[in-house]
């Protein structure tokens, strides 16, 4: 399902005409879906950590920039070092000062902006970051992204969601009954979530 497909399911259950193209469109209702599409697409893609927006990146040293589509880490043990030790992390400036002025043994990591530092420094090179990518949009050539670009753009989760995500803000917006649009949407959620990670 493309991005021009997803709005014209959305269309047929608003009772909207469809389109033969929305992304780039001067129609006020093909704009006010594409930018209904990227606020779904971008919840949904916030709510979970989608397999297929997984990545892992290899450290060379420390400071070490972060890949250009992380989003965040990926919960529980996303840092290691080359030999598979977790490292530690620090969430804020003041307890990072006191680590990196004591040598310690036990490896530990600091995120500031958008750079990741490593005490000892000796433990970057080679250690392993597993993050969420924060392109959901897979658009070819050019690869996944964040920002729809294109009718036939693709989304890296289950694309129902956002015909779902969409008609709940359509409506909404238009002042019409949307709960249980709304209530679909997140119990879909739930099970696509469950799904993708195998439990459901």
């Amino acid at each position: 399902m493309t991005l021009l497909s997803a709005i014209n399911q959305v269309c047929d259950i608003v009772s909207l005409s469809q389109f033969d193209s929305v992304y780039g469109s001067d129609e006020p209702n093909a704009q006010t879906m594409v930018a209904m599409a990227q606020e779904a697409g971008d919840e949904i893609a916030r709510r979970a950590d989608w397999q297929k927006t997984l990545k892992s990146h290899t450290v060379t040293a420390s400071p070490e920039n972060l890949p250009t589509d992380f989003q965040r880490l990926t919960p529980g043990g996303s840092v290691r070092t080359s030999a598979g030790a977790f490292v530690r992390p620090v969430t804020n400036s003041g307890q990072w000062a006191v680590i990196v002025g004591i040598p310690s043994a036990q490896p530990y990591f600091f995120i500031k902006g958008g750079q990741v530092l490593f005490s000892p420094a000796t433990a970057a090179v080679g250690a392993n970051i597993d993050y969420v990518s924060k392109n959901w949009i897979l658009n070819d050539p050019a690869g996944p992204q964040s920002i729809f670009a294109a009718d036939d753009d693709t989304t890296l989760f289950p694309e129902r969601l956002l015909v779902k995500g969409i008609i709940w803000r359509w409506k909404r917006q238009k002042g019409l009954a949307y709960e249980d649009n709304l209530a679909e949407f997140e119990a879909d959620l739930a099970q696509e979530i469950n799904a993708d990670r195998g439990a459901g």
